[in-house]
């Protein structure tokens, strides 16, 4: 007696997106930094005397960091001396009750030189990277 085994693929199932507690989708890295391409505006949470401090800014994510300027005589320049801080960007769509926010964590520095693509800014600016060492990002979706 001869005996075949025959087998079938298995059927791919769609894979469940990691829930955190709050019912919200975790994000993996890749796709936070799609999203975070995507934003054109976000906001940088600083400390300033000892404060929380949060600015908003134009930024271009470039050369494996969030760019962005800030005045020169400005708290977030002052910040960005070897500070750590935190940026986040985010969308919503509030009739559809759905958004994404992404949220970076770096030792934020100043520098001379421009990425690329900088964002516009202002003749006093100077420039200001923060690497991407911590990106976490959620999804609500309606």
């Amino acid at each position: 007696m001869i005996v075949v085994a025959v087998t079938f693929p298995a059927r791919e199932r769609p894979v469940a997106p990691m829930l955190d507690p709050f019912g919200l989708e975790v994000l993996g890295r890749a796709q936070c930094l799609e999203l975070l391409a995507t934003a054109g505006i976000g906001r940088v949470v600083f400390t300033t005397r000892g404060l929380p401090a949060v600015q908003p800014v134009r930024f271009v994510l470039a050369d494996d960091a969030v760019n962005f300027g800030a005045p020169a005589a400005s708290p977030l320049f002052a910040a960005a001396h070897d500070g750590v801080v935190a940026f986040e960007a985010d969308a919503f769509a509030p009739d559809l009750g759905s958004g994404w926010w992404v949220t970076v964590l770096g030792r934020a520095r100043a520098t001379r030189e421009r990425a690329r693509a900088w964002p516009a800014s202002t003749a006093d600016d100077r420039w200001i990277r923060i690497p991407l060492e911590v990106v976490s990002g959620r999804r609500l979706v309606g």
